[in-house]
């Protein structure tokens, strides 16, 4: 009796989980919900056969597919383990027999939490198991038993004692839930407002630092550049910013807010105890034998403190121009302006199109011990050596004008200006470039010709521009289709004329277009990585006449076009073409189409 009483309760736990994921794959529209429903069914009824084994049997989708989605439903990463290059200290912490019986491999140790693979994420008892053995937090990722099995004989080695004798593990919630209980217990019997005393020791209870080092490490092996931390009416949303694009990560509890935000800012050396007014600090993780550096910046908000954090691997920094996405022709006219010795260059484009990082680029093409680079940035996003760099500090009356006056002053040869704001830094910048220094800026302008005005309407005189400024740059990121399932695809536009004409296409079916098809690589959004899309305007001697002139935006863009400019539009066509990036992509961050 006992045992026939018990098995009712195990299979309403195992349909609940069932229907928890078969919602989520229909919401994810991976499965329809007449195939969900279908599924659900046949599982009732065949006690032999799991939900999971059904689905793939069926062919309705791949192992991936299936991974990644109940890595979304239980709030942690999805992670190749064939693509990950592993620190000998790191497995060092954890003894091949224990990570073959508990089916987890150690991935990475930032501060004191160990983010480990598992192909069952909520297996409480192999995380105690590695807690005791290694005394850090645990943070789970999930991983195929194929992918984890291989990285185990790669770096442990085979093992054939053991390598039949697994134990068969019992599951229960995921380390995430139990988390969050945790902190509601110890949150029940508090008032939702909290003293300075209360914040700073509830920031540091284990769930809460266990709960930030999550958030953090998911940011960094997705590859984010921004995490934010966006407080709700009823609820915090953690959202990760991939390849320009920002995506949902965590929802999390209301009462978690305070504590969550509080060990932020602790760890970024911010006050805690004030939250009326913006704050903006930095903190360092070691990972691997790189340091990343996460600028952090808090702004009060009607449901509480919102937190964005900036992600900053310090190998970004080391960029070179070819890597950017230049084409040949127009890497060429760009290097051939940062060969003067003086004169002024501008990189344009909007926030976020990968100005500073070309700036940086240029500088390590033109860094060596013969020339003294100094730069003035707000702030500083990476450091870069020999250069001597400066921060704009506007309550110390360290101002981009003040800055670049003092700079001067400093026997530079080349000068970074983080960005020409106003007038009477355009004024310096340029005083600067006439005076044997070759200066390095950006501006926001939607086009490279834009430039030219921008700076006339700081009150720039005509024949300074013309006589400064050897060229423009402008600039987009677009995200790359990722190679792992990239396929042709038919373009879902009209192609513009003037694009068959530039290319010398005759007819339509001559042209072939890629897509991302989803994957695991890609974590199921069709791209990976990003490359610049890029026109350059050199100043010739016509467009320095027509300068001279105040001519508008489309007179020096239209001559410049004539003299063999490429439009960035057309730029962006050429990596559509290629099968770099997608059309819709291109359309996307052109405004255009």
């Amino acid at each position: 009796m006992p045992e026939t009483a018990k098995a009712p309760v195990k299979r309403r736990v195992d349909d609940s989980e069932n229907r928890a994921l078969a919602r989520a794959l229909v919401e994810r529209e991976v499965l329809s919900l007449q195939q969900a429903k279908s599924m659900l069914a046949r599982a009732a009824d065949e006690p032999q056969s799991t939900f999971e084994e059904l689905l793939k049997s069926e062919n309705h989708l791949s192992e991936d597919q299936l991974l990644e989605t109940k890595a979304s439903l239980w709030h942690v990463p999805f992670i190749d383990l064939k693509n990950y290059e592993i620190d000998p200290e790191v497995i060092e912490l954890v003894p091949a027999t224990v990570a073959r019986q508990y089916k987890f491999f150690p991935l990475f140790r930032i501060d004191g939490t160990l983010l480990v693979a598992m192909t069952d994420p909520k297996d409480v008892k192999a995380i105690d198991k590695v807690t005791q053995l290694t005394n850090l937090e645990i943070s789970p990722a999930l991983s195929s038993a194929e992918a984890l099995n291989f990285a185990i004989e790669r770096y442990y080695g085979k093992d054939e004692e053991v390598a039949d004798n697994h134990s068969t593990i019992s599951v229960s919630n995921s380390e995430i839930q139990d988390i969050l209980e945790v902190i509601e217990a110890e949150e029940k019997d508090q008032h939702y407002e909290h003293s300075t005393a209360d914040l700073e020791k509830l920031a540091e209870e284990a769930p809460v630092v266990k709960m930030a080092n999550m958030v953090l490490t998911r940011g960094i092996i997705e590859g984010a550049s921004d995490i934010h931390i966006n407080p709700e009416e009823s609820m915090v949303r953690v959202r990760y910013r991939v390849d320009g694009v920002l995506r949902d990560g965590l929802n999390l509890p209301k009462n978690l807010q305070e504590a969550l935000i509080s060990r932020i800012k602790i760890l970024s050396n911010l006050d805690i105890a004030e939250s009326r007014i913006p704050q903006d600090g930095q903190m360092r993780l070691r990972l691997k034998d790189k340091v990343i550096e996460i600028r952090v910046s808090t702004l009060p908000s009607a449901f509480g403190e919102n937190v964005v954090m900036r992600i900053l691997d310090k190998s970004s920094a080391l960029l070179r121009l070819e890597n950017l996405g230049f084409e040949d022709d127009t890497l060429g006219l760009f290097k051939k302006m940062l060969g003067n010795a003086y004169g002024i260059i501008l990189v344009t484009g909007p926030t976020g199109s990968g100005k500073t990082t070309t700036l940086y680029a240029a500088l390590n093409e033109l860094n060596t011990v013969e020339k003294n680079i100094i730069t003035l940035e707000d702030p500083i996003e990476y450091r870069l050596p020999l250069i001597r760099q400066s921060q704009v500090n506007h309550k110390a009356g360290m101002t981009f004008s003040k800055g670049l006056r003092s700079i001067l002053r400093q026997d530079p040869d080349i000068v970074m200006v983080g960005e020409i704001r106003d007038s009477e830094t355009g004024n310096i910048a340029i005083q600067a470039a006439l005076t044997g220094h070759l200066v390095v800026s950006t501006l926001h302008t939607n086009d490279a010709a834009g430039a030219i005005t921008r700076l006339a309407e700081m009150n720039i005189e005509p024949f300074l521009i013309s006589t400064a400024v050897l060229g423009v740059q402008a600039q987009r990121l677009v995200r790359r289709i990722c190679p792992a399932c990239k396929v042709e695809t038919e373009a879902q536009i009209e192609i513009p004329p003037e694009v068959m004409d530039t290319f010398g296409f005759t007819d339509v079916s001559e042209l072939k277009f890629y897509k991302g098809k989803g994957c695991a690589k890609c974590n199921g959004r069709g791209y990976k990585g990003r490359t610049t899309i890029i026109e350059v305007l050199p100043m010739t001697i016509s467009i320095r006449n027509l300068v001279l002139k105040g001519a508008s935006t489309d007179d020096v863009k239209a001559k410049a076009v004539e003299e063999g400019m490429r439009p960035i539009l057309i730029d962006g066509w050429i990596k559509v073409l290629k099968g770099i990036t997608t059309l819709e992509e291109i359309m996307r961050v052109t405004n255009i189409g």
